[in-house]
């Protein structure tokens, strides 16, 4: 018989609970009314049974690791002092596999309750007296169904207000979506169940739908809040005016007031994005752009500024 660690395929430093999770997996797959075809699976699932009977017991494993038994549990050394016939290892059981089921025969006390435990969990009553009644499938094996991505591009306006979108899965489904207000960029949506199917009747996974915000042409989120550049003349820097700023809901109005300088910013309050503590508010800074080309007039003016005006706005940073 092969060595029990090769046979559970676990390595000798694993666990109970690892050996344990060995033998219930390979359980499955080798039962003989799993492998009704294979005239060698009785064999196999026999061989299994008794890998796992030495490496489920404690004493056993320990016997075995150190060479006092042999991969069938018999003992390797004889004639020392104080042996019996089969002493120290009368409760060893072989398990076989017959036409009424499951026998086991032992050399004296001990059980083979590991292993019916796990057997009466796995196919609903002990494995010896009788052939469990199951049905093949109940030996396929179960599992979720992966889960599958999709990725889908929204309007800003979308993610502050909300909405729904169709979208095409990669396992062929169409589903919609609702996007709630406030999603962010990057932000996935799961959609339950709308996955690949599980496997051996297990449950369906999940469909993860991650949004993209596409950029706006003028606004830009700032956590819950917006900011806008927004480009005045020159003389209504000066003079002040009133310009339309863009928003999520329609342009409004700005007053500009006179001598208005490059990068003052103006905060239209609620105008920003969905928020945890309200909606967010949009900062319009603004940028002086001056007329294209050049302009006579206009550098006349500057010079005499310069000349009999003169002011230095950088003072404070010397």
């Amino acid at each position: 018989m092969r060595d029990p660690y090769e046979v559970l395929g676990v390595p000798r430093t694993a666990s109970q609970d690892e050996v344990k999770k060995a033998y219930r997996k390979l359980a499955k797959k080798l039962h003989p009314d799993a492998n009704k075809n294979d005239a060698k699976a009785a064999v196999k699932f026999a061989e299994l049974n008794a890998a796992y009977e030495i490496l489920s017991d404690e004493p056993k494993r320990k016997a075995f690791d150190r060479g006092e038994i042999d991969a069938e549990g018999k003992p390797r050394f004889h004639g020392f002092e104080g042996a019996q016939p089969g002493g120290g290892f009368e409760g060893f059981e072989t398990f076989t596999w017959g036409p009424e089921g499951v026998r086991r025969s032992s050399g004296g006390g001990g059980g083979f309750g590991g292993i019916d435990d796990i057997l009466k969990g796995m196919f609903g009553q002990q494995a010896r007296g009788r052939r469990p009644d199951f049905q093949f499938e109940d030996f396929g094996p179960r599992g979720r169904g992966q889960d599958v991505a999709a990725q889908i591009t929204i309007t800003l306006a979308e993610a502050a207000k909300g909405g729904a979108r169709r979208v095409h899965l990669p396992n062929g489904k169409e589903v919609e979506i609702k996007i709630p207000a406030g999603l962010t960029d990057g932000q996935q949506i799961r959609l339950k169940g709308q996955g690949a199917p599980g496997l051996g009747g297990g449950p369906a996974g999940d469909a993860l739908i991650t949004v993209n915000i596409a950029p706006h042409p003028y606004l830009k989120p700032d956590g819950s809040n917006l900011r806008v550049e927004i480009p005045i003349t020159l003389y209504e820097a000066v003079l002040g005016a009133k310009v339309r700023v863009p928003t999520l809901d329609g342009a409004v109005e700005l007053a500009i007031p006179p001598g208005t300088s490059a990068g003052r910013t103006f905060r239209l309050k609620g105008k920003g994005l969905p928020g945890k503590n309200g909606r967010g508010d949009l900062y319009a800074g603004v940028r002086i752009v001056l007329p294209g080309g050049t302009d006579a007039k206009l550098e006349e003016l500057m010079r005499e500024w310069r000349e009999q005006r003169p002011y230095d706005p950088r003072k404070a940073m010397e």
